[in-house]
């Protein structure tokens, strides 16, 4: 297990980045040349036009010149993290920071709903806690990254802690064709026929590949009828157990390369997918049943890396037959520390963040499917545990959240891996807002910075004639409070003008 200490070899840089000073000497100057005080101010007028707005309120018994305190209470826009982590971090204090974060620092969790973790055993879906799902249990494990459901809470315990703080919830994810994170192996195992198994692994992915999907059926139709039965079954499960509890779902995971491949052929009883054979039309068939089982209120997204044409013409293809598709997600994972040290260097990297022109020429590309768009999963790797990584890892976040944050359409950013070392396999360690034993990086202070200062509004202001109180805020929900004539103290709250009907 890596664990990496607070210590005062950067600690100085967090408490400078909690008071809101400006790091940036790990950066090079061909960095600050793109991100400099002239984009600076751009980004800051693109917020300005895009995450405020007016307000006028008309108070009952405000004297002329009287002081109104306005407080934001809340964000419209939805600043998230996945919460896969839940009471696995080994001890109650660690637990208790982390739970803490729900609540402060993001107002969304997305919930884990990975299918082979979620359904261990055929017909056993993990909604309620077991003995295993306690946090006596994860403190006690040795290896807890060895535990088949690490990162892969029971869903009830962390809706019902979701529900009780006030937190958007996010179910990820429905749909997903990719063998190793989300298909049980018991799909195969248990319910291709023995003769059917026998052809198929026969076959081969070389065979399989020769045959069309008709011929497919011919060899193994028990099989890819059961495949259609279990998907829906699986969807029937999620949607009855939960209802309109959860506000929004991932209904289909990273479909949009079968889609450019051609291999989701509408009428097809199975698809030849890059990731191992899947009903037919897959895609088409999850958004149409979701549409019947959730209800209106609930958000229905599709999620993809792809960030491209390919991406925008599925997405238009299939609202064009019939599907309801309410909110785009869209990925960006810097998980490799060499794309940071890079970008720190101003060097350009394969990925849509080297200049925030590039960001918005991508994010522009995405909105012409016509939809809000959820950055659903990012990561900003820390390029080393020394005080330049740590440094680089902050300034990165937060000229990063500020460009996505200024972009129109934008409704949600969702952070991944909270904790260090607690990622998936292959991702890297230091990819975290928080070091392992939950000492906060500054990294977190740079978004808390953001989210909870720069980008949250307090004021005072004096009221007009006939009690009117004028003052433009970020979108989302306020208290105002005065004093009557009486001298009573009164409050009230509203919302100010939420995004749109994205979220």
């Amino acid at each position: 297990m890596c664990r990496i200490r607070v210590g005062a070899v950067w600690m100085g840089l967090a408490v400078a980045l909690a008071r809101g000073a400006e790091p940036g000497a790990a950066l090079s100057a061909a960095y600050w040349k793109v991100w400099g005080p002239e984009e600076q101010a751009r980004i800051d007028a693109d917020i300005e036009r895009h995450r405020k707005a007016d307000a006028v309120l008309s108070l009952a018994g405000v004297a002329e010149g009287a002081e109104v305190r306005v407080e934001q209470l809340s964000h419209a826009f939805f600043f998230g993290a996945h919460i896969f982590n839940f009471r696995q971090l080994g001890t109650a204090e660690r637990n208790r920071r982390y739970e803490e974060l729900y609540g402060t620092l993001f107002n969304s969790a997305t919930i884990a709903f990975y299918w082979k973790k979620f359904e261990l055993e055929p017909g056993r879906p993990r909604f309620a806690a077991e003995e295993r799902d306690t946090e006596a249990y994860w403190n006690r494990a040795e290896e807890p990254k060895s535990e088949p459901h690490w990162r892969r809470p029971a869903s009830d315990p962390v809706v019902a802690f979701c529900e009780g703080k006030g937190i958007r919830l996010h179910g990820h994810t429905i749909v997903w064709g990719n063998r190793k994170w989300h298909h049980p192996e018991w799909l195969f195992e248990q319910y291709c026929p023995a003769g059917e198994k026998e052809r198929l692994l026969a076959l081969g992915k070389e065979g399989l590949a020769k045959l069309t999907p008709a011929q497919i059926v011919e060899q193994a139709p028990v099989f890819t009828a059961e495949l259609h039965r279990l998907f829906e079954r699986r969807m029937r499960e999620l949607a009855s157990h939960y209802g309109a509890r959860l506000q929004s779902w991932d209904v289909v995971n990273e479909s949009a390369t079968d889609f450019s491949r051609g291999a989701m052929v509408p009428g097809d009883a199975v698809c030849k997918s890059h990731y191992g054979l899947m009903p037919g039309d897959y895609t088409f068939a999850a958004f149409q049943q979701a549409g019947r089982l959730f209800p209106q209120g609930v958000k229905l997204n599709i999620n993809d890396y792809l960030n491209n044409e390919a991406y925008v013409r599925q997405v238009e293809e299939l609202r064009a037959r019939g599907c309801r598709i309410d909110i785009l997600g869209s990925q960006m994972h810097l998980f490799n520390p060499q794309e940071c040290l890079d970008l720190a260097d101003g060097k350009r990297i394969g990925k849509p963040v080297n200049t925030p022109d590039e960001i918005r020429a991508t994010m522009a590309t995405l909105a012409r499917a016509g939809l809000p768009l959820h950055l659903s999963e990012i990561t900003i790797t820390s390029p080393g545990s020394d005080a330049r990584g740590f440094e680089i890892q902050a300034v990165l976040a937060r000229n990063l959240y500020r460009t996505w944050f200024s972009i129109g359409p934008m409704v949600a950013i969702t952070w991944w891996n909270v904790v260090d070392d607690c990622g998936a396999p292959g991702e890297p360690t230091i990819s975290g807002l928080f070091t392992r034993d939950m000492q906060p990086k500054p990294s977190y202070h740079a978004l808390n910075r953001l989210i909870n200062d720069e980008w949250k509004t307090r004021a005072t202001v004096r009221a007009g004639a006939g009690g009117r109180v004028g003052f433009r805020g970020f979108k989302g929900r306020y208290r105002v409070t005065w004093a009557d004539a009486a001298g009573v103290r009164q409050s009230a709250e509203f919302e100010l003008a939420r995004d749109g009907d994205g979220l």
